[in-house]
């Protein structure tokens, strides 16, 4: 048995090795790893890995799921990663280096402990976006966001399927250091997950992987000192135009197009765009959440419209989801309308209201109060929730929306006056009074007071009328008793 552990282990290995040796030479900038393995004692069908330099799709990724899922557990450890590339384990991971030097000795250890992990090198990151989805449909279950203190006090039921749901973060600057220490804390997390479900003796079924690319092999290379030497001679900014185009290209990757919807004449009415869209419910005291971005954003994504309208005053866009925390259908509306101020002189849209509809009831939030902008212009916030200085607020005390959470990052929606796919100008909410504008108002008024108390005080100053002459007659002041 050990011995098919160690097979299967230097399998991996090599899988990874070949794989680097393709993507330093050739681009793979849209790709991320994806590792699946199993709890002690469980094996998965023996699945042939992807030739080396062959792409994951969508379908194929499905494909070695249902096959894994359906024999494996069905309790599922999903890690998902912010970013992770192949290089991230090249350049950290002991399994190519010295292991002493290896920031993933638990990930390491539970794939030397599984009977049969696969790993899928390259993997498109359209395709592991959708991963939570895809595991949703085969099991049949809602997602749930986790953390291992939560985790802790849960108890799981091997009979019942699970999908257990662990975001973890990735380093956006440039010091490998700190990308080196949030993935060595990232893999602490694993082990801590791990430890939690062995104590439990809860077969599981784990997946690593990742929402978008880290970075790209010529970045590496120039890290590396690889190739870069006769470059830099020749032009001493090279290093840094390279490293300036790979950030615009990373975050062009990075981007998707927003939901648009389409009126009569085939004409784009609304659009609507954010980075993460997510629901929560209150039950039994705890919140559970859901992520709506993987099913309303992305490259092959078609969101479900029906429902939705437009006109020269009123606007409707509704998103169609299926299986959202145990509701099979749920629909998230956008009701907008504009109208002409006379005080201002101009139309002004507003986002009236913000739907929830499942099974037959409907949650209301109030949004008029703080989303609205010109017509002719679209709205766009960083933060648009529900709980967190909310923007969007139950319709009464009574309303369903009081059990809902709405979040919304990096949003932005017209839906007026739309032309080609573009949005227009974008009105924000920040307020023009930002916290750093009242902190210099404050401390300059503080200081003119200060100055004001200081004048007055100058300015109350008196001299003496009479001075003592030493060379006449001393100044005599009588006594009176």
């Amino acid at each position: 048995m050990a011995t098919a552990k160690m097979r299967a282990f230097n399998s991996i290995a090599v899988s990874f090795a070949v794989l680097f040796l393709e993507i330093t030479i050739g681009k793979c900038d849209e790709q991320v790893p994806l590792i699946l393995w199993t709890s002690e004692g469980f094996s998965l069908p023996s699945q042939s890995p992807p030739t080396a330099g062959h792409i994951v799709g969508r379908e194929q990724l499905s494909s070695y799921l249902g096959k894994a899922l359906s024999v494996g557990p069905r309790n599922v450890l999903l890690f998902l990663q912010d970013k992770m590339s192949i290089e991230d384990f090249t350049m950290y991971g002991g399994a190519f280096g010295n292991k002493q030097d290896s920031v993933f000795p638990n990930l390491e250890g539970a794939l030397r402990s599984s009977p049969s992990p696969l790993v899928l090198p390259a993997v498109s990151w359209p395709a592991s976006n959708a991963v939570i989805g895809q595991i949703q449909d085969q099991l049949e279950t809602s997602p749930l966001y986790m953390d291992p203190e939560t985790l802790s006090q849960l108890r799981l039921n091997a009979s019942s399927p699970a999908l257990l749901v662990f975001r973890l973060p990735y380093g956006t600057g440039a010091d490998l250091m700190s990308a080196r220490e949030i993935l060595s804390g990232n893999d602490e997390v694993i082990g801590q997950v791990l430890s939690i479900m062995k104590t439990q003796s809860v077969p599981y079924t784990s997946i690593y992987t990742a929402l978008r690319p880290s970075r790209e092999p010529a970045s590496l290379s120039l890290e590396a000192g690889v190739g870069g030497g006769r470059s830099l001679l020749q032009n001493r900014g090279g290093y840094k135009e390279r490293e300036r185009e790979r950030m615009m290209k990373e975050k062009a990757g990075s981007t998707y197009g927003p939901v648009e919807f389409k009126g009569e004449g085939d004409n784009t009415c609304i659009l609507m765009w954010a980075r993460n869209l997510s629901v929560s419910i209150l039950r039994g005291g705890r919140w559970e959440g859901y992520d709506l971005s993987p099913s309303t954003f992305g490259e092959g994504v078609s969101p479900k419209l029906h429902g939705s309208s437009c006109d020269q005053t009123k606007s409707r866009l509704v998103l169609n989801y299926e299986g959202v925390l145990g509701h099979r259908d749920f629909k998230l509306i956008f009701a907008m309308s504009q109208s002409h101020y006379k005080v201002s002189a101009r139309r002004w849209f507003t986002l009236d209201a913000l739907e929830l509809e499942y099974d037959g009831t409907k949650a209301m939030f109030n949004g008029s109060r703080s989303i609205y902008a010109p017509a002719e212009y679209s709205y766009r916030c960083e933060s648009v929730s529900s709980f967190r200085w909310p923007a969007l607020v139950p319709r009464s005390s009574k309303d369903p929306a009081n059990q809902w959470r709405v979040s919304f990052e990096d949003f932005q929606i017209q839906g007026f006056n739309v032309t080609g796919s573009d949005f227009s100008y974008a009105s924000d909410c920040a307020s023009f009074f930002t916290p750093g504008i009242w902190m210099g108002l404050m401390t300059s008024l503080l200081m003119v007071l200060v100055l004001t108390y200081g004048l007055h005080m100058i300015m109350q100053l008196r001299t003496m009328d009479r001075f003592d002459d030493p060379k006449g007659p001393a100044i005599s002041v009588p006594q009176t008793e």
